[in-house]
């Protein structure tokens, strides 16, 4: 009878360690990736809604667009919220990432800044233009461009046109590809350039006032929230969209950022 209470005793040790472990790992917040700026002041406030519903949250801020997947993808992140569509489609493709939209979240109408002129019509001949390097976000500038009459596309270029698919450019515009976030850096020094909305807001800069020209609302641009494809169908995905989702967010969307940002839910 002793023997037997001494090996149960003895298995009770072995196995407290790892039922302890779980608990703790239940216990532990969400990591959301998310950059500096707008998705990280809606977060904040995705946050207070989840806690709600259980679930805790620890934002993870990322100052360029390529950390985040990166992170998401080591399993250093649960999920990330910075993107549109085409820029993770083109990550997966390149990177092969297992990283798939969990829901759809904000856009940001990507806008064209300077501080030499007043339109796009003013530009001169050989203007050097700011775009981003990054081929989805790149190609969605040339797309505003060619909508404004500036230059022409080939047919095929799609979404992710680059500066070697213009085929018409009266004006000669000199294209400049830098990381995203430093486009706000060089309307002192380039004739014009875009800038994402995040960047621009942080920047200083009011998409409303200040740029002279601006992305339609409706675009395939609207961002998303990303999981890994393993976490796709995990409850506290569902509840974290139903956060994201829900009418306090919308409302401070609609508050804060005054058409700067708008709701894609």
């Amino acid at each position: 009878m002793k023997k037997r209470i001494l090996v149960q005793s003895a298995i009770a040790l072995v196995l407290a360690p790892s039922f302890s472990g779980s608990l703790l790992a239940q216990d532990k917040p969400l990591k959301i990736g998310v950059t500096a700026g707008p998705h990280a002041q809606i977060f904040e406030q995705v946050k207070k809604v989840a806690e709600k519903d259980g679930l805790k949250i620890q934002i993870v801020e990322f100052s360029d667009y390529i950390q985040p997947n990166a992170a998401l993808a080591a399993g250093d992140l649960d999920a990330n919220s910075y993107q549109h569509k085409p820029f993770l489609d083109q990550q997966v493709k390149d990177r092969g990432y297992k990283i798939v939209l969990a829901a759809y979240t904000v856009n940001f109408p990507i806008g064209i800044y300077s501080k030499k002129v007043k339109s796009l019509k003013d530009l001169k001949e050989g203007a050097r233009f700011g775009i981003p390097n990054d081929p989805t976000n790149g190609g969605r500038v040339l797309l505003l461009l060619q909508e404004k009459g500036l230059i022409k596309l080939k047919p095929e270029a799609g979404l992710k046109a680059t500066p070697l698919d213009v085929i018409d450019n009266p004006k000669k515009i000199k294209f400049v590809e830098l990381e995203a976030a430093q486009l706000p850096r060089t309307l002192d020094d380039l004739d014009a350039s875009a800038v994402n909305t995040n960047f621009a807001l942080l920047a200083g800069l009011n998409p409303a006032k200040d740029a002279i020209a601006l992305e339609a609302a409706k675009s395939p641009y609207v961002n998303l929230l990303a999981v890994r494809e393993q976490d796709k169908d995990k409850p506290w995905v569902a509840k974290l969209v139903k956060a994201y989702h829900s009418e306090e967010i919308r409302k401070f969307i609609e508050t804060e950022f005054k058409g700067s940002v708008l709701a894609g839910f």
